[in-house]
């Protein structure tokens, strides 16, 4: 089983330390222990576990380390950044694992990039050596690049040349939309496998700047002081974070359920689908003094890190599951009260925990399974537990006068967790009429409503009686479970993020449709594939036909 819970006590991959406003994340990849038996770590490449770990490190320095304001990305091997992706790591992987790897440390980037667009830290990559096709994507999503001028150390996407496949975390998206390469350039750049150095490197803006050995450390303290003076000091002490913990059990019909606390996951192998569930409690802060004291114990930021842990074991341990049913319970008035406070955040904890929410919501968007949201006895999607019926393929409202179904809208849905396409979930359910949305949104306030009324508001996929429910779930559920992953996927992918086009949904939906179908191909991992046949003394064949 892949782990996602770590501590800065545990990391055998990175070094964090941190000195007042600054901090510094030191990748020292140890090559003897990667996150499953048969490969190496050479040149601080890396792999699932080297992610975890820069995930985590990032989390932390958002709410442990509130002093900090600029974040240093470094590497400690002589000549070397990062190597990238660790190629046996992949070429020994099976192909959910692969898409699902680049998926992750896509949105760990993406987790670098959204501290910076909440103005929370800034990130100064400082390219001490080479930076190689995944080492220069993590290098993309800092906002400053620093590289070491010493005529040997370039910066490169090597995977098109040596290994029949892209830049698989976002990189051609972030050369272009980011860095904004000519497109002629970034057809050169993504096909010398040697990569591109000094001044021309800053020429083509794929760095900011160059700095020589004998000015190194002082190249990156000014950076990095420019950095932090962009970024407003936020006071007070910083909030630990526990391991989020669970209990697995197993009942008679071999169905086995992870109880996290607020959130459980049941998951029915045999039938290939999982039940997902968030409970509100009955009390809760009401303040935002009351938010700061309960600190890591506050609900709602315990709540969200169990889903955000629950998401990536459905993701990584258990993709044969093909359908999760998503349902919210609890008190609505709980829900209420604290997305009171986190739409009109002030105190820095508060809003961390408000972009913890958001991030984790966006991360079950991204997620490669198919999701129903079943609203029936004892349901409260209400506010930000409404969004997961929002994020949901298909929403099922049970429609029965004896039994009590709430949903409920609050101001945290009209703005407060965005989708990758910058719209709501609200603005992309009902794209094409917008009228819709403020007609939800006039409930904004009010008291939760009933199944008939999220019928009319255009909440729910279908509203059975008591009579057709089980009927009309079960069938639905069985059909679901029938169709093949991939066309799923495809078909999901497609339909989530209907709107803007942005860089990702740009990143997600290459990495859906042409990285997935890409590390399929022969010509990457047939018997004389590119990804095959590197490191070894055998060149590869390819397939000549274009599709």
């Amino acid at each position: 089983m892949i782990e996602f819970q770590t501590h800065p006590d545990r990391y055998r991959h990175w070094k964090l330390s941190v000195d007042g406003a600054q901090a510094r994340l030191e990748l020292c990849v140890d090559p003897e222990h990667p996150f499953r038996d048969g490969y190496e770590l050479k040149l601080n490449s890396y792999d699932l576990g080297v992610d975890v770990e820069l995930a985590d490190a990032i989390q932390r320095l958002r709410f442990e380390h509130p002093e900090v304001r600029a974040v240093v990305l470094t590497g400690a091997l002589d000549r070397v950044f990062c190597a990238g992706a660790n190629i046996v790591m992949l070429r020994t992987s099976a192909h959910s694992f692969k898409v699902n790897f680049c998926k992750y440390t896509n949105e760990t980037r993406l987790g670098i990039e959204d501290a910076s667009s909440s103005d929370r830290l800034r990130f100064l990559a400082a390219l001490n050596g080479t930076a190689s096709g995944g080492g220069y994507e993590l290098a993309l999503a800092a906002d400053r690049i620093l590289l070491v001028d010493d005529r040997n150390s370039a910066v490169s996407f090597p995977e098109v040349p040596l290994l029949g496949v892209l830049p698989g975390t976002g990189g051609l998206t972030r050369i272009t939309d980011k860095r904004k390469l000519r497109r002629d350039r970034c057809d050169v750049f993504s096909t010398v496998a040697e990569g591109i150095k000094g001044k021309r490197a800053v020429e083509w803006n794929l760095v900011d700047d160059l700095a020589p050995l004998s000015k190194w450390d002082e190249a990156v303290a000014r950076h990095a002081s420019e950095l932090a003076a962009e970024i407003v000091e936020r006071p007070g002490p910083g909030v630990p974070l526990p391991a989020v913990t669970w209990e697995e059990t197993s009942d008679d019909a071999g169905r086995t359920t992870l109880s996290y606390g607020f959130v459980t996951l049941t998951l029915d192998e045999a039938s290939r689908t999982a039940e997902l569930t968030l409970e509100a409690p009955e009390t809760c802060p009401t303040t935002e003094d009351e938010a700061v004291a309960a600190a890591a114990g506050w609900w709602v930021l315990e709540a969200y890190r169990q889903l955000d842990q629950a998401i990536l074991e459905l993701r990584m341990n258990f993709r044969d599951i093909a359908l999760v049913l998503l349902r919210a319970k609890g008190s609505a008035e709980t829900v209420r009260a604290t997305d009171a406070l986190l739409v009109g955040a002030k105190h820095w904890f508060v809003q961390e925990t408000a972009g913890l929410v958001r991030r984790v919501l966006k991360r079950l968007d991204l997620s490669s399974k198919s999701f129903y949201a079943v609203a029936d006895e004892g349901t409260t999607f209400v506010g930000t537990s409404l969004e997961l019926l929002l994020a949901a393929d298909r929403s099922f409202v049970l429609n029965d006068p004896d039994i009590e179904v709430h949903l409920g809208v609050t101001e945290a849905n009209r703005g407060g967790f965005p989708m990758s396409n910058g719209l709501t979930r609200l603005e992309t359910r009902f794209l094409g009429t917008p009228e819709a949305v403020d007609a939800v949104l006039a409930h904004a306030g009010q008291e939760s409503f009933d199944a008939e009324t999220a019928d009319e508001l255009g909440l729910a996929t279908v509203a059975p009686d008591d009579i057709d429910w089980e009927d009309e779930l079960r069938l639905a559920i069985e059909e679901r479970a029938s169709f093949s992953p991939d066309a799923l996927t495809g078909m999901e992918s497609n339909l989530r993020f209907p709107g803007p086009e942005t860089m990702e949904t740009k990143i997600f939906g290459r990495l859906s449709a042409w990285q997935n179908w890409i590390f399929q191909r022969p010509n990457a991992v047939g018997e004389r594939g590119a990804l095959v046949c590197y490191g070894t003394p055998n060149r590869p064949e390819f397939a000549i036909e274009r599709t």
